[in-house]
């Protein structure tokens, strides 16, 4: 039995029963200091349930151990869906003080769960007998993703192993919460406050988001950069300032890595060390090979080759667009190298002499609003979901909720955006949950977050979105949808719970559709007049597809190249990690010109919760996936296609794990994919190499 609530208990909102609209917590009532006793009660639970069954006498069966461990852990994992949405989107050092504390006490749990050795052999005993047991083939894969759960977090290890094992991940879960936590420090600190004087070259649109960015900063009248994506790319696209945009981006690559308590490279050189012991004590050669067989793609050589053969080309084109900028330059009477935060302001000029195109005459036509409408029209066309706006108490006054129902008005789930940037939110987008979808214990239906960090419109005015930006709210929105259409039974296999180099292929896979020109021509409406896009200008959009590419794919590729570099050392040591990037860079020959979209310093996709670690390829490996899926719409003449649309649900967004990534990938396609789609989409399949 667990045991009975206290008054305290009765008195957190966290631990009552959440008796709301679609089950959503009472944000309202929740406070910080409300977490740590939840955690707690969260956790004791918890362990009761687990040591429940894994002293069980009577002998495994699926029921009384998998069944079991499916229905335990609701009450924790309720309250880490609102902890980690909260500490994530709506920070403060309150919450940031609690993140330090339950992040290795999750940790320790973990470990203790992982690491039980009688509950181990019950699972490796089902498994063993798994063909006599009479599974359906949905409850075949949840025993066959426990037991390599259960081995790959340490299960069979014997018992000095396992305990260094959990030192290990308990080390790990407080070096990733300071990572992520000093990355929003440096971006919290740093503003450039502007005067009128100091904004040549800002399009209007961008002089009004410096402007909003400076009054929430304590800054009015003035105008500030942040380094909000959205703030600071924009200026380096546009400023004429070559000065400030040295400063700003020199402040942009450096976070991370300004000395003081905020340096992340020394906890990088601990968490590459503990990962590479980690991978040791479980009999892989490197870290990275311990991540990638559980993956797709199963080896580093596998990403290896599909990265070199695309880095290759990729540099080559980059080469060629570089010294096209720099003739611009020369053009101009510009005495002075291309550097780094030249090449988007140069590039945006070149777009323009080029295509007769600039942001400045694209972005009145990506409203946040319309866009968000042409999401939504995607998903109705193509799996018939509806998005209805409904009113709720939310975790911040910007998120906004919509109810999803099916073509016959049947509830899906309820879905959540959160668009904009503020100093409480930490850099990037991401998709999020506070519930998934399942069957075990009901008909449970998915709430399903899009956070991302788009600038906020001063008040009265309309949000707009770079090209960039609305390509990043379709691609948040897939894996939304991914969430969202999840019809599966277990929670273990539920919506996004697959391999990370199979997760985006929902959400780059969506990207296409904001390319659509029906989708265009009705959503993109300008923001002062509302009327659509001319077809001239829209054709002159889609003819720039290609632009700018070599750059693009060199300042990813090069971020995935260098994380499968210093996670294959089989002994890291003392690392430098600033001299490992150089080096690593120099092995591979990166343009000058151009920096990491990610430097180690703040990577958080590696070390924030280190979800990416030696899988930052994944981006490329599933747009390979994703390039040659659209395909599949291509070849029936209608981007709409209900059959493929059909095939694309049942397979991919509405399959969670229930089948290994590239079976399912052949029942939606009836083939793997080649790379030559993804040459093609990103305009490297004529570039030299």
């Amino acid at each position: 039995m667990t045991e009975p609530q206290s008054a305290a208990d009765n008195q957190n909102p966290l631990l009552a029963e959440w008796a709301g609209d679609f089950g959503l917590p009472p944000f309202g009532k929740i406070g910080p200091e409300h977490f740590r006793p939840a955690f707690d009660r969260a956790l004791a639970r918890h362990r009761v349930e687990i040591d429940r069954i894994s002293a069980n006498a009577a002998a495994p069966s699926f029921d009384n151990t998998i069944v079991a461990l499916e229905k335990s852990g609701r009450e924790l994992e309720r309250v880490a869906n609102v902890f980690f949405l909260l500490a994530g989107a709506d920070t403060g050092d309150a919450i940031e003080a609690v993140e330090r504390e339950v992040s290795p006490l999750l940790a320790r749990h973990g470990n203790a769960l992982y690491l039980d050795r009688a509950l181990y052999a019950r699972i490796a005993e089902l498994y063993r007998n798994r063909e006599s047991l009479g599974l359906s083939a949905e409850q075949a894969r949840v025993l066959e993703r426990y037991h390599t759960r259960f081995v790959r977090a340490g299960g069979a290890l014997d018992k000095p192993a396992q305990d260094r094992l959990a030192a290990i991940n308990e080390r790990l879960a407080s070096l990733g919460t300071a990572f992520g936590q000093n990355v929003l420090a440096d971006e919290k600190a740093y503003v450039l406050v502007l005067e009128e004087g100091d904004l040549a070259g800002l399009p209007d649109f961008a002089r009004a988001a410096a402007r909003a960015a400076a009054d929430e900063r304590g800054h009015p009248g003035q105008y500030a950069i942040t380094l909000a994506r959205s703030s600071c790319e924009g200026f380096l696209q546009f400023s004429a300032r070559r000065d400030l945009r040295e400063k700003v981006f020199q402040a942009w690559i450096k976070r991370g890595e300004n000395g003081g308590a905020t340096d992340n490279r020394a906890l990088i050189a601990e968490m590459v060390s503990l990962r590479a012991e980690r991978a040791k004590l479980l009999g892989f050669a490197s870290f990275a090979d311990y991540r990638l067989a559980d993956q797709m793609a199963k080896t580093p050589q596998a990403a290896r080759d599909l990265l070199d053969e695309v880095w290759g080309r990729a540099r080559a084109k980059a080469n060629v667009e570089r010294d096209a900028l720099q003739a611009m330059i020369a053009q101009e009477g510009g005495n002075f190298a291309l550097a780094p935060h030249d090449w988007r302001y140069y590039a945006e000029k070149l777009r323009k002499a080029r295509y007769d195109l600039d942001e400045a005459e694209i972005k009145p036509y990506f409203q946040l609003d319309k866009m968000i409408e042409a999401a939504f029209e995607t998903a109705r066309r193509l799996f018939g979901l509806r998005f209805t706006p409904v009113s709720l108490p939310l975790y911040h006054p910007d998120a906004r909720a919509f109810e999803v129902t099916d073509e016959a008005g049947r509830h899906v789930g309820l879905f959540i955006g959160d668009y904009f940037a503020r100093g409480s939110k930490h850099s990037g987008a991401w998709m999020t949950s506070l519930r998934d979808q399942e069957k075990l214990v009901g008909d449970i239906h998915p709430v399903i977050l899009n956070v991302c960090n788009f600038s906020k419109p001063a008040a009265g005015e309309k949000a707009l979105l770079s090209f960039d930006d609305a390509r990043t709210l379709f691609h948040e929105f897939g894996h939304g949808l991914h969430g969202l259409l999840s019809n599966v039974t277990y929670p273990l296999l539920a919506g996004t719970s697959v391999s990370s180099d199979f997760v985006e292929l929902p959400s780059q896979l969506y990207e296409h559709w904001l390319e659509v020109p029906e989708i265009l021509q009705k959503y993109a409406r300008h923001a002062r007049t509302g009327k659509p896009m001319p077809k001239a200008l829209l054709d002159r959009l889609l003819a720039t597809r290609t632009f700018n590419q070599g750059f693009a794919t060199v300042e990813y590729t090069a971020c995935a190249l260098v994380d499968l570099d210093v996670h294959s050392l089989p002994e890291p040591g003392a690392l430098d990690v600033s001299a490992f990037e150089r080096t690593s860079l120099d092995r591979i020959a990166m343009p000058a010109e151009i920096v990491m979209r990610h430097r180690l310093p703040h990577f958080q996709h590696l070390f924030s919760g280190g979800g990416y670690a030696a899988g930052y390829y994944s981006y490329m490996w599933s747009e390979v996936l994703d390039a040659d899926a659209f395909e599949a719409f291509e070849e029936t003449g209608n981007s709409f296609d209900p059959a493929t649309a059909q095939r694309l649900r049942d397979f991919i967004y509405g399959a969670g794990n229930l089948r290994d990534p590239a079976e399912a990938y052949k029942a939606f396609r009836g083939r793997l994919p080649a790379v030559d789609a993804l040459l093609k989409k990103r305009g490297l399949d004529n570039a030299a190499v």
